[in-house]
């Protein structure tokens, strides 16, 4: 495998990778490098946040590389520990004070910014992007690393709807939290990738480091460049094996994907994601795929994470009012029928693979 296609294939937006997979991907990186040898390009991999991690550093040197790129998966390991929604660690903990509201406990220092944080993003989009409704999550049986499809009682999704948990309802005073609302169950499923991205990218350049890019399951921030080109990167096509289009990203922009086709089951003939909309308790429907690309700033990729949820729950009729609560004018929508919505911005940013694919002209215009 080439240089170029071993790129293309690890950066692509992809669907959770069989072990024999892995193995031939770790069989071409082997074969890429050792073929390569003037290029400077160093590539280290793992499974975090239930997804794929891949952190690549070009223009260091082999040690220097390992010991950054350790380092980062390291940071990973622990904000995956403390934000993860129901294994045992921070966010798990605080979930179970929330249940016994009006109960109070002390909070960690670390997870202050990240609660106001995210309860800021929720209240900017109007509660689409809702992290407090982990209970309707876990009902539907996302908060899993193995699923099964199931309905769930229709009241007990009533009664989630109805105890109406948000995330204003969580009060931090000082070192010390509760919840208002019994009902709160907070899952960061859309946030902790992004949050990690930040944080990666932060260290990164803290320790000098002016190339790199960190793909977190699809959720990308590239910093610098590859050599004297672009990091050039792929998102994957929804219904398809491989990438519906091609991204070339600049220094400090972030992308982000969320789609139907990761985590869902199928039941009776119809597709359910994970991906929960607040107003009905049921998982969103109408859409495929949203992509997202953020410009540099200090949230880039927690934007990259967020943003595209609103917009995906919106569906085609209501995905462009809700990219621009967040100021997201770069996006791609992908509707039930395959069809592609871009936003005018992205459609001078991104390079369509298939040929096949329906465009709205109505869609691209200003």
């Amino acid at each position: 495998m080439s240089r170029e296609a071993w790129k293309f294939v690890s950066l692509g937006l992809t669907h959770h990778p069989s072990p024999i997979t892995y193995l031939l991907l770790a069989l071409a990186l082997i074969i890429s490098l050792s073929g390569c040898g003037k290029e400077p390009l160093y590539q280290q991999e793992s499974y975090v946040f239930g997804t794929r991690v891949e952190i690549t550093l070009y223009g260091e040197e082999e040690e220097r590389a390992k010991q950054l790129a350790g380092q980062v998966l390291s940071d990973f390991d622990q904000l995956h520990q403390m934000l993860h929604a129901w294994k045992p660690g921070t966010l798990s903990r605080m979930n179970e004070i929330f249940a016994n509201a009006p109960a109070r406990a002390s909070i960690q220092p670390g997870m202050i910014p990240v609660i106001q944080d995210a309860s800021l993003l929720s209240e900017l989009s109007g509660g689409l992007f809702n992290p407090a409704i982990g209970n309707l999550i876990k009902l539907w049986g996302f908060q899993s690393d193995e699923f099964k499809p199931v309905h769930p009682d229709p009241a007990e999704i009533k009664k989630l709807l109805q105890a109406k948990p948000e995330m204003s309802d969580i009060v931090i005073e000082g070192i010390e939290f509760h919840s208002k609302n019994p009902s709160v169950r907070v899952d960061l499923g859309g946030y902790a990738k992004g949050f990690a991205l930040d944080t990666a990218a932060d260290y990164l350049r803290s320790q000098g480091v002016k190339n790199a890019l960190i793909n977190i399951g699809g959720n990308i921030i590239a910093l610098g460049q590859h050599g004297k080109r672009p990091w050039q990167v792929g998102i994957q096509h929804p219904r398809k094996p491989g990438a519906i289009a091609t991204l070339e990203l600049r220094d400090g922009e972030a992308v982000g994907t969320s789609g139907d086709y990761q985590r869902y089951f199928e039941l009776d003939g119809k597709r359910y994601c994970h991906i929960i909309d607040p107003r009905t308790g049921l998982p969103a429907q109408g859409t495929q795929a949203v992509t997202v690309l953020i410009p540099p700033g200090k949230r880039a990729g927690v934007l990259s994470d967020v943003a595209s949820k609103p917009a995906f729950i919106a569906g085609k009729q209501g995905w462009r009012d809700e990219l621009k609560k967040m100021d997201v004018d770069q996006a791609i929508l992908i509707d039930d029928r395959g069809e592609v919505y871009m936003t005018p911005a992205m459609k001078k940013r991104v390079a369509f693979l298939d040929a096949g694919l329906k465009f709205h002209e109505s869609a691209l215009a200003e």
